[in-house]
């Protein structure tokens, strides 16, 4: 082989290298910065193949997803100075990258660590606006959009949107914790006592309605009883005005009969008595 020939295939060599250098792509899920000596000559990449210079432009690339970070408990003070430790993450994603790479110099531990800061000046002024029962019984909907209201737009200056911000736990300081459950245990036991004062007060109206219905079912079963003797004994009454209207005799000698019945007594009975005046009058010997 010639010496031309060496050379061609070294040009093709070199060519090919800079072909190389000068292309880049850039995915669907990647955001592009070209620099220029160290100055960004532009960011608005669509996805797909591009071109630079050697040696005079340089890309870097980051992450157009979503991105997650999960933060350490912090210790807030609510409105009445009770301390909280709260456990958050936030979701976030970059939304200007010339702006991201301004502020953070790309660098996402950078980027992570003043967007933990922003959210926690969020969370702080949210929960300074409250008492520790209010934050405890929030909506955590409610809770976090305030969060998001004030800690939103200082992510803008940040080159990243915010996404989502979430509370993972809430806890209290274990003196605080106790003082909490004391007053709930306090709380549950009024309303046990409240509810078994209002049982025993049911208790005894339905007691007292039940007695009285008693009393008066039993009076007026009396009263219609006396009202049925009544008019048993007044039907009787007919019966013996009748018989001794009819046979005067008879009548007498069966009432006679009965009051022996009743004051003889039964079998065996012994009785010592003068058989005088009217009431024996049947016992003795007629002589008829």
């Amino acid at each position: 082989m010639s010496n031309r020939s060496y050379l061609g295939v070294i040009l093709l060599g070199f060519l090919a290298l800079l072909v190389s250098m000068a292309a880049f792509t850039v995915n669907e899920t990647e955001l592009a910065l070209k620099f220029r000596f160290g100055e960004i000559m532009k960011a608005d990449y669509d996805p797909g193949l591009h071109f630079q210079v050697p040696f005079v432009n340089n890309v870097r690339k980051y992450d157009r997803r979503i991105l997650t970070r999960d933060y350490p408990s912090e210790q807030f003070l609510t409105s009445e100075g009770k301390i909280l430790k709260i456990n958050y993450f936030v979701k976030w994603r970059i939304s200007d990258v010339a702006r991201y790479y301004s502020t953070s110099g790309g660098v996402e531990d950078t980027a992570n660590r003043r967007i933990g800061e922003i959210v926690k000046d969020g969370i702080k002024g949210v929960i300074a606006q409250r008492t520790l029962k209010q934050v405890v019984e929030a909506e955590r909907i409610l809770f976090l959009g305030e969060v998001e209201k004030i800690a939103g737009p200082k992510f803008a200056g940040l080159g990243v949107a915010l996404v989502d911000v979430r509370v993972k736990s809430i806890d209290l300081p274990e003196e605080v914790s106790e003082s909490v459950f004391n007053r709930m245990r306090q709380d549950f036991a009024r309303q046990a006592a409240q509810l078994r004062a209002e049982g025993a007060a049911i208790s005894e109206q339905t007691r007292a309605e039940a007695d009285r219905q008693r009393t008066e079912i039993l009076a007026d079963a009396y009263r219609q009883a006396e009202i049925v003797r009544g008019e048993g004994d007044a039907a009787a009454a007919d019966i013996y005005a009748g018989a001794y209207g009819r046979n005067p005799e008879f009548y007498s000698f069966y009432r006679g009969m009965q009051a022996y019945r009743r004051a003889l007594g039964k079998q065996g009975d012994i009785l010592v008595l003068e058989p005088e005046g009217e009431f024996f009058k049947y016992l003795k010997e007629t002589g008829r």
